[in-house]
């Protein structure tokens, strides 16, 4: 009589072990990077006494503190710079990129990896170093506290990084298409227009909203170049800082007011900003 041992392969055995230490560590990663935001959101339900005195999950809930926020400003009128702004600044910077992304991609000449280095060593420098200058050049033409001066400076700041984007994006695109288009007659905006733009529509939707989600968390230069009519959610939040001190509940929601909408907008569209992420990763 023969006995006959089924025995998984070794390999085999130990996946579900692998799956699970992998699971186990991207929940405890997932929970480190969101326990911040969690503990800012119960703050702001406490009252000032009780986010001092009182760091704990179990406490009497109140909204004291989002009634002091939007009686001592108007909430509104914040919001509605940070949406002009974040998605001004970001439209400006695409119609800025996509031909500079284009070009760089289906025409390069010697210095295109130079000129992509330099345009991403710009993102080294500190802000502060160029903040007098800047600051000078808004005041004389006028575009201190202005949501066109913000618009600039976001594009300005965000532009390395878009053209960077489009330009891996572009460049995976595959050239036989265009050259298709081509002889068949297509001018250089049909060709950008009716084959570049859609196929590579995922990767500029994702580096849309990566613009979108820098402009909207901006803080320096909307608090050095605004103070009140241009003002965007960023200075709002740092209004709730005084002389006095700080405002734990008050300053955690009003913080949780302003990263509400941008939270909402990631989660919404969070597929599609993977999907954009990664196009072109999977020949």
């Amino acid at each position: 009589m023969t006995t006959h041992h089924n025995s998984a392969p070794a390999h085999t055995r130990s996946l579900p072990v692998r799956q699970l230490v992998l699971t186990l560590l991207g929940w405890s990663i997932a929970l480190i990077i969101f326990f911040p935001i969690l503990w800012m959101v119960l703050t702001g339900f406490k009252t000032e006494t009780a986010a001092i005195a009182d760091p704990s999950f179990i406490f009497s809930p109140t909204l004291e503190s989002y009634q002091a926020v939007q009686a001592r400003s108007g909430y509104a009128r914040f919001a509605l710079n940070s949406v002009a702004v974040a998605f001004g600044s970001t439209l400006l910077a695409l119609l800025i990129a996509i031909p500079s992304a284009y070009a760089m991609a289906f025409l390069p000449t010697k210095r295109t990896k130079g000129t992509l280095l330099w345009m991403l060593s710009t993102k080294m420098l500190p802000p502060v170093g160029v903040l007098v200058p800047i600051y000078l050049i808004f005041r004389d033409v006028g575009l201190l506290d202005t949501r066109t001066g913000l618009i600039i400076i976001y594009t300005l700041m965000n532009l390395p990084i878009v053209v960077w984007m489009l330009y891996t994006f572009f460049k995976d695109m595959p050239k036989d298409i265009l050259e298709a288009g081509r002889m068949d007659g297509a001018s250089t905006l049909q060709e950008v227009f009716f084959l570049l733009l859609p196929l590579t529509l995922p990767g500029i939707a994702s580096t849309g909203l990566l613009s979108v989600i820098l402009s909207w968390n901006e803080a320096f230069w909307s608090l050095n170049l605004t103070s009140s009519k241009a003002a965007p959610l960023t200075a709002y939040i740092a209004s709730f800082s005084s002389p006095e001190g700080l405002f734990w509940a008050k300053l955690s929601a009003a913080s949780t007011m302003a990263i509400a909408p941008i939270l909402i907008l990631g989660w919404m569209t969070q597929k599609q900003m993977v999907r954009g992420l990664t196009f072109g990763a999977v020949k």
